[in-house]
């Protein structure tokens, strides 16, 4: 643990420097989520990729990062945060040249599951080394900066995203981590003190983190290769995986994921809604992209831009949705925001062969980016009020982890069950058939979410505190 005489204050060179290097690192993740969905179908092309191969492409990472980031939280807590944050790093880096490297689908997609387990380290460091360097007068100050900056490179991505792809190549989208890793190691190495959790659990769950990834590539696989003769096989191993994990985490000293959590109903209701609404979110980018570029006929520039009403909706608009819900308490927001955003999707339906961005494109994306708005901070918000306040950090990366895993189901299971696969991606009239089905079906999801929220959320935070 930082010693208090070495605590920083945010208007100080230190102060800035550990903002930046938390704010590089978590960037880089952040940036590779935001660009990957343009590159799919030029990587396609390139790599004479499958849809399968495709959706494998995008969940590998999830997969490893969604595994692990609980692991990556608890070896930053007992080794040191801004250690294991560098290891994230340097790690992330090397798999990023690894990915621009590949020459086939399989080689691509090994190197993306490594970019997740080097996220899942830099992720969760990112903010613990912030919450573990500054004075408490501070903390907020700082993380509030390191949010909106990060918000500023998921706004960038896109635009740097397709602007590399359309003018350089697909794998320079990779590649430009590497600059952005050694500037981050730099600042971080002369900057950022050492902290740990003098609390921290004696010994890892590292059980618990294998069955978990099991559990969720057998489910992955199952649902991308739903058809073939290894999905069913792989699909009971990923149950059994799963009921070992629940069986691990019972029965472990020290879990991964405390189950006593869920026994508080608000918490285990704003974590289904998170995994139906990230599930969602993750399903719209991955078909309006494709949709964009293969039926509407956009670069990989304009198609990238297109989402940019997200990310500009979230950073001008999220903090008023979490002062909304501290007002008026969390079960308005958390029913409204989602129906707001499946009003948003049903509006997209309008894409097709003929759309127009101002009138086919744009409505939709800014209607369900300002109910994505009204809803993440008070989902958040609900979520840490219903855990003990020592748990605060493990109910967030639990949370953090079920967002994640909502984007990789849903990119796993939709195309198989809109009726997409092999070089579909590529044929228009096939493409748009499947990209509306998916729309209503992530309108579906969020119809879900919201009806949910209102039948389990409490009117006020102060209700979703654990007895």
């Amino acid at each position: 643990m930082t010693a208090q005489a070495d605590y920083v204050v945010y208007r100080s060179a230190t102060g800035r420097a550990v903002v930046a290097a938390a704010t590089l690192g978590s960037g880089m993740i952040m940036l590779d989520g935001t660009v990957v969905n343009v590159a799919l179908r030029t990587i396609g092309a390139d790599l004479d990729a499958s849809l399968a191969q495709l959706q494998w492409i995008s969940n590998g990472y999830l997969l490893s990062l969604a595994s692990l980031i609980l692991l990556g939280g608890s070896l930053g807590d007992r080794y040191g945060r801004c250690r294991i944050f560098l290891v994230g790093v340097v790690w992330f880096a090397l798999a990023s040249v690894l990915c621009g490297l590949a020459t086939t689908p399989e080689l691509l997609l090994a190197a993306r599951v490594l970019q997740g387990v080097g996220g899942a380290l830099v992720t969760p460091g990112s903010l613990a080394m912030i919450q573990g360097s500054f004075v408490r007068a501070d903390r907020a100050t700082a993380i509030g900066a390191w949010t909106g900056l990060g918000s500023i490179a998921a706004a960038v991505g896109p635009l740097v995203g397709g602007a590399l792809i359309d003018y350089a190549s697909w794998r320079w989208i990779f590649w430009i981590n590497v600059p952005l890793a050694v500037l981050t190691v730099w600042i971080t190495r002369r900057s950022v003190p050492e902290s740990r959790d003098p609390q921290a659990a004696p010994s890892l769950d590292v059980w618990g983190a294998v069955t978990a990834a099991v559990a969720l590539a057998g489910a992955t696989y199952a649902l991308i290769g739903w058809g073939s003769a290894a999905a069913l096989p792989l699909a009971v191993v990923g149950a059994l995986a799963a009921a070992t994990f629940l069986l691990t985490e019972r029965g472990t000293t020290y879990p991964m994921v405390p189950l006593g959590l869920f026994g508080n109903r608000t918490f285990g209701a704003a974590n289904a809604m998170t995994l139906l609404v990230y599930a969602a979110l993750g399903a719209i980018l991955f078909f309006l992209v494709l949709q964009l570029q293969t039926v509407v006929g956009y670069s990989a520039l304009a198609a990238g831009l297109s989402t940019l009403p997200i990310t500009v909706c979230m950073l001008l608009l999220a903090a008023r949705g979490g002062a909304l819900a501290v007002r008026i308490g969390p079960r308005s927001p958390m029913t409204f925001g989602p129906l707001v955003m499946a009003g948003g999707v049903l509006w997209l339906l309008r894409v097709g062969p003929d759309a127009v961005y101002w009138r086919d494109v744009l409505p939709g994306l800014t209607v369900f980016a300002l109910g994505l708005a009204l809803l993440v901070a008070p989902l958040t918000a609900t979520v840490l009020a219903a855990a003990p306040d020592h748990l605060a950090g493990t109910a967030s990366g639990i949370n953090n982890a079920v967002s994640r895993t909502g984007s990789l189901l849903a990119v796993a299971a939709l195309p198989v069950l809109v009726g997409l696969s092999g070089d579909d991606y590529a044929v228009p009239a096939v493409l748009d058939v499947g990209y509306e089905r998916a729309m209503l079906a992530s309108a579906g999801l969020l119809a879900l979410g919201g009806i949910g929220s209102w039948l389990t959320i409490p009117r006020g935070l102060e209700e979703c505190r654990p007895d």
